[in-house]
């Protein structure tokens, strides 16, 4: 799907207020609210937009860790730790990567405590390090970038 102008703006919207009513957007972008709903449809049914999500003040909510983990895997078969890393809460993301390691997470975490067996388990597949994050100086939206 080619995306114009218009889609980038109700994109870029869209994540600054993902519940904007259609008739406001369009406001914004001088058009009607029927017709940006068109377009919303559309980009969601060419997997343009693939959700709709929050954002929730982790410390309030009791997240109060926020770990980086390398993992060097022990073996080439890697299916089990995949498996492993999408049945966990706690992993926030996690890439395959090139150059040191083979996979870096994000984790979410509670407690000092529940970090410890969290690494325990990943022993199972590999070793690892981590690095903690102290303060989070800029969270950002790949799609501004875009527009």
């Amino acid at each position: 799907m080619e995306l114009d102008n218009i889609d980038f703006q109700i994109l870029w919207l869209l994540t600054e207020n993902s519940r904007i009513q259609w008739k406001d957007l369009g406001e914004q972008i001088h058009m009607t609210g029927q017709a940006v709903g068109n377009r919303i449809k559309k980009l969601e049914d060419n997997g343009v937009i693939k959700a709709y999500s929050l954002i929730v003040d982790e410390m309030k909510v009791g997240l109060s860790y926020t770990a980086f983990i390398l993992i060097y895997m022990k073996t080439s078969n890697h299916n089990s730790f995949i498996q492993f890393i999408n049945e966990q809460n706690e992993v926030v993301e996690a890439h395959r990567i090139s150059g040191e390691g083979c996979y870096h997470l994000k984790v979410k975490i509670h407690s000092q405590e529940k970090l410890n067996l969290f690494l325990n388990e990943i022993l199972e597949y590999g070793n690892y390090s981590v690095s903690l994050s102290i303060n989070e100086i800029k969270q950002r939206n790949p799609l501004i970038a875009t527009i």
